[in-house]
């Protein structure tokens, strides 16, 4: 009896020791970010030409915000409030800017990421695919900004091509043999991603990761392996456009533009297929979003009116309209996250700091222009909601624009006009933003002014004269 007691005792307390190891085990996050993918673009919102059978899958199993936006009309400043968690008012990198020979502007080492606070919860860290927040070597590099190890392009401009002549693992240059930057290669970036990303899973099966892949699909250049391109060439209608010169011209580009999509959806199918092979399901949350809208057709062929890529939205890429900032986002969690479900609550890209902070068991407050939505995934709590959301854009003819319950403010033109007046629009009658209701709601619009003024500080690398000096 002393025996079976003091066997029952140690059963007792590896059991205790099982579930005190499952209670502090972090999840595991995968953040996938498309690069230019519009809100229409995926089946699970609604596109009819385009197949993504793995993402609407994420969709079925998991849940699809309606509500969500990017952090800027374009790429690089979309990336600095995601990682930063500091809206375009706040936040270091305000607009795309280039530093010769290779990369961008450097958010500074005072920046504080999201991969820093998780690194420091324990996670090993990694990102996959394109940066654009400071070239190789400055304060800005991935590897001095929280990721253990980077692999992908540096430079947004280097990411223009599909085919690249080399990549970059962390401070190392990484030949592509095959590749020459022209319109086909041997090596197609997406796939090397894809690759890289499964072995991380592998090689972190037994710990905490943050695994970050931006991916360059479906940005221009219009470049996909021909096994892709099979699955729509001869299918879809093609029509002659004007092709812009820095980009390569694609002989199929409806066809070719529909390829990249399918065969993104395809890698995010093999990242969960890893998944599910080691046993690691249960314990990731994933979450699918966009940088930013849908680009133009007059820049490289992909049409984003033939795809209704942005419907039911105004505007594109570059745009502070709806289309050019409101994006697909999903999120799976099996066992957390219930399926199929449908949310409409209205959260931007400085929430996924806090969200993933306290995903991580991050104690410490940290200063950010977000709220954490885990209460509305996890439905567990009452869930936050913001007062506004704001974006300012210097570029693009300068452009401002807030978010307040069901009404949009936009203010453009602000390069020619400093006092442009603010348009005003209900999205809940007027989601394409298209009756300025500005003159009917004078005290709205004096708010909503107000609230732009003080949403704001200026910014030295990138001065916003209209703003800075009114």
């Amino acid at each position: 009896m002393r025996n079976l007691g003091f066997a029952l005792l140690l059963l007792g307390m590896a059991s205790c020791s099982s579930i005190k190891e499952e209670a502090d085990q972090k999840p595991n996050i995968i953040f996938i970010l498309a690069d230019d993918l519009g809100y229409n673009e995926l089946g699970c919102y609604g596109q009819e030409i385009i197949r993504t059978p793995n993402i609407d899958k994420l969709a079925a199993e998991g849940m699809r915000f309606t509500q969500h936006y990017s952090g800027s009309p374009v790429c690089a400043p979309s990336r600095s409030v995601l990682m930063t968690g500091l809206h375009t008012g706040h936040t270091f990198t305000r607009d795309n800017r280039e530093i010769k020979p290779e990369g961008q502007a450097p958010i500074p080492d005072s920046a504080l990421t999201i991969a820093e606070v998780l690194k420091k919860q324990g996670y090993t860290t990694a990102a996959m695919g394109k940066w654009g927040l400071g070239f190789p070597g400055s304060e800005g590099d991935p590897n001095n900004q929280g990721f253990d190890l980077f692999f992908g392009y540096n430079c947004q401009r280097h990411a223009h091509n599909h085919y690249p002549k080399y990549l970059w693992r962390n401070d190392e240059k990484i030949m592509l043999e095959g590749n020459d930057r022209t319109l086909y290669g041997e090596q197609y970036s997406q796939d090397l991603f894809t690759e890289e990303a499964l072995k991380f899973i592998e090689d972190n099966k037994d710990t905490s990761f943050f695994l970050f892949l931006p991916l360059i699909i479906p940005h221009v250049s219009i470049q996909v392996p021909d096994e892709s391109l099979m699955e729509y060439k001869d299918i879809i209608e093609e029509t002659p456009y004007d092709h812009h010169p820095y980009y390569l011209e694609h002989p199929y580009p409806h066809a070719g533009y529909a390829a990249m999509v399918t065969h993104m959806d395809k890698a995010v199918g093999t990242i969960m297929d890893q998944l599910n092979k080691l046993g690691l399901d249960e314990n990731t949350i994933v979450i699918f979003a966009s940088d930013n809208g849908p680009t133009y057709a007059r820049v490289g062929g992909a049409d984003s009116e033939f795809f209704n890529s942005a419907e039911p939205f105004r505007g594109l890429k570059g745009s502070v309209y709806e289309g050019g900032i409101r994006v697909p986002m999903i999120i799976r969690w099996p066992g957390k996250v219930r399926a199929a479900r449908v949310s409409d609550h209205v959260s931007y890209f400085p929430d996924f700091f806090q969200t993933l902070a306290e995903l991580g068991g991050v104690e410490e407050n940290y200063t950010t222009d977000g709220i954490s939505f885990l209460p509305e995934i996890l439905r567990n709590g009452d869930q936050h909601e913001h007062e506004y959301l704001y974006w300012e854009f210097p570029a693009y003819g300068g452009q401002q624009a807030i978010r307040y319950g069901l009404w949009k403010g936009v203010r453009q033109g602000l390069f020619k006009d400093p006092s442009a007046p603010l348009e005003l629009y209900n999205l809940q009658d007027d989601i394409g933003e298209t009756k300025d209701l500005a003159s009917e709601n004078p005290e709205l619009v004096q708010l909503l002014d107000s609230l732009l003024k003080a949403s704001r500080v200026p910014s030295q690398l990138f001065p916003f004269e209209a703003l800075d000096n009114h």
